[in-house]
């Protein structure tokens, strides 16, 4: 997918860390709700997506692949420095329908993400025990 010669200089390692969090709820997301539907790896020509996500780059149906994009450019396209959380932002660059879908994105995979992460938690600190 194209999204507009928007970002000429390298990702910063924050700006990455974003959008592979974004890209993991929305997987996870799309996974969960979207079973039936046909996915294909995500692309992107402006941006390298294995910058981003390394090497496991998620599979999205067509709506999450458009949520997706429209994240990426809006967070590379962020106005404000420090970057808060979109939330807590004075200025709203998502349009309200996807406000609403990220919501229910954010609603949906939270929860899922946390136990996700506690688990990989357990693992590591297993991991160090044996050491």
């Amino acid at each position: 997918m194209r999204i507009g010669g928007l970002h000429p200089e390298p990702l910063t390692p924050e700006e990455c860390r974003d959008l592979r969090v974004l890209g993991e709820f929305i997987a996870l997301f799309c996974r969960g709700r979207h079973r039936g539907a046909d996915r294909r790896p995500f692309a992107l020509t402006d941006v390298d997506p294995a910058r981003i996500f390394g090497r496991r780059l998620p599979s999205l149906c067509a709506g999450c692949e458009a949520l997706l994009s429209h994240g990426i450019v809006k967070r590379l396209r962020c106005p404000v420095t420090p970057k808060p959380m979109c939330k807590d932002c004075a200025c709203q660059c998502y349009a309200p329908d996807y406000q609403a879908r990220v919501r229910q994105v954010m609603r949906h995979s939270g929860p899922r993400m946390i136990l996700r992460g506690r688990l990989h938690y357990l693992f590591h600190l297993r991991r160090q025990r044996r050491r």
